[in-house]
């Protein structure tokens, strides 16, 4: 049995019903010219045949006996390609309306523990002739980072590559030197004590924080209809933007691309929630993923920090909220980025506790939220990507959300494009694609506000 570490034993041991702690995407694929009707057919048995399974999809959760925690991983040999990968149609008129309604379907259905923690769906029935694969992989197994990097090593930058590989075939060898395993009970002690480290050095941050960098803390946020209980059920939306209309804005503004994606949110946030009569007159909180991932790392596991952003939603000008927006982000990320990895991990678990409160049933009514929303930007694709020669248009990460958090916005790059995917509980987060259009409006006055 592998040990797991403490953040992915956490996943685990806070998953329910109502809140499937798994991690999604959506990819929409075009066939390329002169393909048949039978090529979604021969894509989905040319994944079937992909039989070399690399470890990472082969765990499935251990514990020790009489144990109903799960502490470790074991390793399933015979993995049963036919049940992990599947294929649907979608009914009639096939529009993507219809693609959505299946993904906020699979989306919400919890993963089988006796099993490896993944699964894949090839869909087809749009009636543009477009297919797509919705993926997903419980977040005790990979983070945003590493899912978008197997995702990349499954796919092929050449429309004319044959040599098909699926999402959980072996990645190559980055090099041909092996270093030897530490035994378990070597793992097990570091483990312990970089845990037991934590602690002194967390409070020494935490005082630093307040006292010296004004660091942005949870429950200094309002209550909103966002920051609820939520029920099983899940409603996704997803929609592209052209990555030069961001990128102008942020050049015009002196800011990142990152504070002008935050920026879209706050404003078409703001524009929502007044349209529900809900918008607080206090600023709403952004939690923000930071990856702490650096390109020796192995993929899999969480290696995922976070800083809080204040997405000052009470002011009316929005380049007003963009210079909020971006001296948030750059003074919370000072305080991250300087720290050892250890130590950021400890200072974000700080930050994000909280919330991990709201998984005791009650707690959601009487404990102020730490954060309103989560808003994640995952670094994706530079140049086009192909499946079997199909050309990927569209890659829409889809999240997970909690009690207390009934609404997640994360997005990444393809090519020339910025995909935005949102998950919303379907009872507490009404109309959710009404937030695209609120998305598309907030980007528009951000391009007039810097004067385009």
């Amino acid at each position: 049995m592998e040990l797991m570490s403490p953040v992915d034993a956490l996943f685990l041991a806070a998953e329910s019903r109502e809140h499937p702690l798994h991690v999604g995407a959506l990819q929409l694929f075009e066939p390329p010219a002169g393909a048949g009707r039978a090529f979604v057919r021969e894509t989905h048995r040319a994944m079937l045949e992909c039989q070399d399974i690399a470890p990472l999809f082969r765990k499935r959760p251990s514990s020790l006996h009489g144990s109903l925690a799960s502490i470790g991983w074991s390793t399933d040999n015979d993995v049963d390609l036919g049940y992990h990968v599947r294929r649907s149609a979608l009914p009639a008129p096939g529009r993507v309306r219809e693609l959505l309604e299946l993904t906020s379907r699979l989306h919400a259905n919890l993963l089988d523990r006796h099993r490896p923690l993944w699964e894949t769906h090839v869909i087809e029935g749009l009636k543009d002739g477009r297919f797509a694969i919705y993926s997903k992989m419980h977040h005790a197994l990979i983070d945003g980072v590493s899912g978008l990097t197997l995702m990349r090593q499954s796919l092929s930058a050449d429309h004319d590559d044959t040599d098909f590989r699926a999402a959980w075939s072996p990645a190559p060898s980055r090099s041909p030197r092996s270093q030897p395993r530490p035994g378990r009970l070597h793992r097990l002690g570091g483990m312990l004590a970089s845990v037991g480290g934590l602690a002194p050095s967390t409070l020494r941050l935490a005082r630093s924080a307040l006292l010296e960098q004004q660091l942005t803390l949870p429950f200094g946020t309002p209550r909103t209809m966002l920051n609820v209980a939520v029920g099983g059920a899940r409603r996704c939306a997803a929609q592209s933007w052209e990555l030069d209309r961001v990128k102008t804005v942020k050049d015009a503004a002196g800011v990142s691309l990152n504070d002008v994606v935050l920026a879209m949110c706050a404003g078409a946030l703001r524009a929502y929630l007044d349209d529900n009569d809900a918008l607080p007159d206090a600023p709403l909180v952004a939690m923000v993923p930071v990856s702490l991932r650096n390109e020796h790392d192995s993929v899999g596991g969480n290696m995922v920090g976070a800083v809080l952003c204040n997405l000052a939603t009470h002011l009316d000008d929005p380049a007003d909220r963009l210079d909020v927006i971006h001296a948030s982000m750059r003074d919370n990320k000072k305080v991250l980025t300087q720290l050892p990895r250890a130590q950021a991990m400890a200072l974000s678990l700080l930050l994000l506790g909280p919330a991990a409160l709201n998984t005791v049933p009650g707690l959601t009514k009487v404990t102020p939220p730490p954060f309103n929303v989560c808003v994640s930007n995952v670094p994706g694709v530079r140049e086009p990507r192909y499946c079997n020669g199909a050309r990927m248009v569209g890659n829409y990460p889809m999240s997970l959300v909690l009690d207390g958090q009934a609404l997640n916005i994360t997005l990444t790059s393809t090519a020339d494009s910025l995909d935005f995917g949102l998950v919303g509980c379907r009872r507490s987060v009404p109309h959710l694609q009404r937030v695209l259009g609120h998305l598309e409006t907030s980007l528009k006055e951000l391009e007039r506000a810097v004067g385009l």
